[in-house]
């Protein structure tokens, strides 16, 4: 709703630019999502990730936003070594795509979609 011009959001809003203006624009974002559920933890690696519009309830353009930052699969797999060798068990996954836990908030903070995103 945020994206979409909802009103109850505009707190939220000029909280995420002014967070986006205030902060050196990053080389990569890393995203923690509470939205899978996996008995451990599942990196998403895919140099393309597409979005996952897994929500329902609301306007047909909710599932036509668009954000088609780059995956970054070094990244991802620095990070999956870095869980291993701390014996977090983990996995790639080069198919998972971007939820809105990703997407909708970076839209609004990055809205070029410029900054590869794991």
């Amino acid at each position: 709703m945020p994206l979409l011009g909802d009103e109850g959001h505009r707190e939220m809003l000029g909280c995420l630019k002014n967070i986006a203006a205030t902060i050196k624009k990053p080389n990569a974002i890393i995203v923690v999502s509470a939205h899978w559920e996996e008995e451990i933890p599942v990196i998403t690696s895919g140099a393309a990730p597409s979005l996952i519009y897994d929500y329902y309830g609301f306007p047909d353009e909710s599932c036509r936003i668009e954000y088609s930052c780059a995956g970054e699969p070094l990244l991802a797999e620095q990070i999956y070594s870095s869980l291993e060798n701390s014996g977090i068990k983990a996995r790639l996954d080069d198919k998972r795509g971007f939820d809105h836990g990703l997407f909708v908030p970076l839209k609004i903070m990055y809205p070029h979609a410029d900054i590869p995103c794991v």
